[in-house]
């Protein structure tokens, strides 16, 4: 209602405020909201490639198992995605697999923290420093999570973040990039405003400019000096990403209670099911619970069937490199990544939102164990 009553739509001080808070809470200098978590990664890439030349044909390091959004920006960068393999237990970007796919093109990683759950950062940033490339974190699902007593998004050159509706924090749609530096920032401004000068992106950044300066602006505030994209979002979305910051932690705890549910309710299912696990000295945020069917005997379609049949809705587990389209572009590339292509005809998440209750989660538990009670 605030901002209906300023008769302003356009970014402003609620998102500016937004942007801050997010960025504070995530260890960083700078945030910068835009219309979903996909084209906050397509923008903090473009600014990393013009910063340091970056060719075309250039190389990123992405998960095999992820939402096709982490690769799709690299290559509507024209840059190359080099798949890597991930942890058969927490789903993650495997820091051992890393090494043997840099070549001297590799420029970039992007791990991506799977469902809440931090990857394994300190090897990560490590290699990252020894081969001398940046890293973009895809914080997509995870939000506000600690690896190590430090929080996702504070590890890289940007972290990028969605609010779509099922997300740790919702604004309907939209999504927030995070960053130290101010030239990124300033990149990452023009690109997602259709690469407008920086010096004039929000109808008050020539606010108290006098003289030669306000001239300057005035003469800078309709040049576009590169290529750029439509990718702002409005203060009507930043004022419900206030109001989601302020129950944050309510809607924490309640993601951890529905998972603890689920948990505890499936633990006799342990040998056929594995349950998710929290990497020590790391929190879990639960934007999902993933579940692997670890028994040969039983079937996954037949589970998923069984389940969406009595209103359990499921999802794959975000499988990536047999998508069609993958397909079609790379070819089979399931002997090269074992563990992702195992999670790929075994894995499979349940929700665990903030809006689920206790009942919710029993009755998922429920339908889980009548499945196997039914074929022993």
């Amino acid at each position: 209602m605030q901002v209906l009553d300023s008769n302003r739509i356009t970014a402003g001080p609620m998102m500016s405020r937004f942007e801050s808070e997010i960025a504070a809470l995530h260890g960083c200098r700078f945030g910068l909201m835009c219309n979903s978590g996909t084209s906050a990664l397509q923008i903090a890439l473009a600014a990393l490639k013009e910063l340091h030349g970056w060719a075309d044909g250039d190389e990123v390091l992405v998960p095999a198992l992820t939402f096709v959004a982490t690769s799709n920006v690299v290559l509507y960068n024209a840059m190359v995605p080099v798949f890597v393999d991930v942890e058969p237990d927490y789903y993650g970007l495997d820091p051992e697999a890393i090494e043997r796919r840099i070549t001297p093109r590799t420029r970039a990683i992007m791990p991506v923290h799977i469902a809440g759950l931090p990857c394994d950062m300190d090897p990560i940033v490590a290699i990252a420093r020894r081969h001398r490339l940046h890293i973009v974190e895809d914080c997509a699902e995870t939000m506000f999570s600690r690896y190590k007593g430090r929080v996702v998004g504070s590890f890289g050159a940007a972290g990028c973040f969605s609010t779509y509706a099922a997300h740790i924090v919702s604004t309907g749609a939209g999504g927030v990039a995070t960053t130290s530096d101010p030239r990124l920032l300033v990149l990452m401004k023009s690109i997602m405003n259709h690469g407008r000068d920086a010096i004039y992106i929000r109808m008050d950044d020539d606010a108290g400019r006098t003289g030669e300066e306000l001239f300057e602006i005035a003469d800078r505030r309709f040049s576009f000096v590169r290529l750029g994209h439509s990718f702002r979002s409005t203060e009507m979305e930043a004022a419900l990403g206030i109001a989601q910051l302020e129950e944050r932690e309510d809607h924490w705890r309640r993601r951890l209670r529905t998972a603890t549910l689920l948990r505890d309710g499936l633990a006799s299912l342990e040998g056929r099911l594995q349950l998710p696990k929290v990497r020590p000295d790391c929190d879990h945020a639960y934007m999902f619970f993933p579940l692997v069917l670890t028994d040969q005997a039983y079937s996954r379609a037949g589970l998923i069937h069984f389940l969406e049949e009595r209103g359990v809705e499921t999802r794959f587990l975000l499988p990536l490199i047999n998508q069609p389209v993958y397909l079609k572009m790379f070819g089979n590339l399931d002997a090269q990544y074992p563990v992702t292509a195992r999670l790929n005809e075994t894995a499979f998440y349940v929700g665990s939102h903030t809006e689920m209750t206790d009942s919710d989660a029993e009755y998922v538990v429920d339908c889980l164990q009548t499945f196997f009670d039914e074929r022993r």
